[in-house]
């Protein structure tokens, strides 16, 4: 049966990623895994994986297009058009404005004419790679959004939907920065949350965030405190408790961890014998205890 572990963490450049590739590379090499780097606007799994992308797939969503022989000016498409996308010209004839369309087709099936048909527009990709660090072998899945495009969360569904078909076993997905619906649709259906964090204000801010929308979907969260030794962790232990969610791994700042992603190669496999390479392999031994 399928499981599927989420890396997420509220705040941008905590480390998810970091803690993604190197869970990855680690739990690979006891099970069938996919890891799906779901940040689709800022993805990122690949560069410090040095892993090329592959088997672009192309993510549509439906463009309505207006047939104005048949149209009346009633206005009905621009009324119920929510992102804004449609709007009325003096001479009240509708006109589409195709970046800030969302493809919902309210405005198609609410034209009371039939003088809208439905057109496709690609907003972004999905990929497929596989990659191999010397005897591990698992499959990246990789979504990527357009640059300008205003709505991410079509590309997250995809790339969730192709990387779920390809999971046998398990599936690690890495989501995107901050609470909103992109990511609750990345986090969905998770056995377990890793929150990732870092003890600063804003880190501890956005922990929290995080971890009330894992209890508002009623998931299990864990956190992991990256570069712990560079503020108050006390705090942040202090906010995990309010959420029952325990504290599993303390990951300090080291320059090996930049090193690492300077050669595009996880910290468990560059430095295996290293202290956070150590700390790693006990999480990764936790998750798979709990899946």
């Amino acid at each position: 049966m399928k499981a599927k572990i989420s890396v997420t963490g509220g705040k941008g450049g905590t480390g998810k990623s970091t803690i993604a590739v190197n869970l990855a590379t680690l739990i690979a090499r006891e099970r069938k895994l996919v890891l799906a780097d779901l940040d689709v606007e800022a993805p990122n799994d690949h560069v410090l994986l040095n892993a090329s992308l592959e088997n672009e797939e192309p993510v549509e969503i439906m463009l309505p297009f207006i047939v104005y022989p048949k149209c009346t000016r009633c206005g009905v498409c621009a009324q119920v058009c929510d992102t804004g996308a449609i709007i009325l010209t003096r001479e009240k004839l509708p006109f589409v404005i195709p970046r800030l369309c969302s493809g919902c087709r309210a405005c198609y099936y609410a034209c009371p004419y039939d003088a809208i048909v439905e057109g496709k527009r690609i907003i972004g990709y999905t990929y497929k790679t596989q990659v191999k660090i010397d005897d591990t072998v698992f499959t990246l899945v990789t979504g990527v959004l357009r640059e300008g495009e205003e709505h991410t969360p079509p590309v997250v569904l995809a790339a969730r939907k192709r990387a779920m078909s390809l999971a046998e076993d398990l599936l690690l997905v890495d989501t995107s920065a901050g609470t909103a619906n992109h990511v609750s649709i990345a986090l969905e259906d998770s056995k377990l949350v890793l929150a990732v964090t870092e003890p600063t204000p804003l880190g501890l801010h956005d922990l929290e965030l995080i971890l009330e929308l894992s209890s508002t979907l009623g998931l299990e969260s864990w956190v992991i405190v990256n570069r712990s030794t560079i503020g108050d962790i006390s705090k942040v232990e202090e906010v995990a408790q309010k959420y029952n969610a325990r504290i599993v791994a303390k990951i300090p700042y080291s320059r090996e961890i930049v090193e690492s992603y300077v050669k595009g190669v996880p910290i468990v496999e560059l430095y295996p014998n290293h202290p956070i390479s150590q700390s790693l392999q006990a999480l990764a031994k936790t998750v798979l205890e709990v899946i």
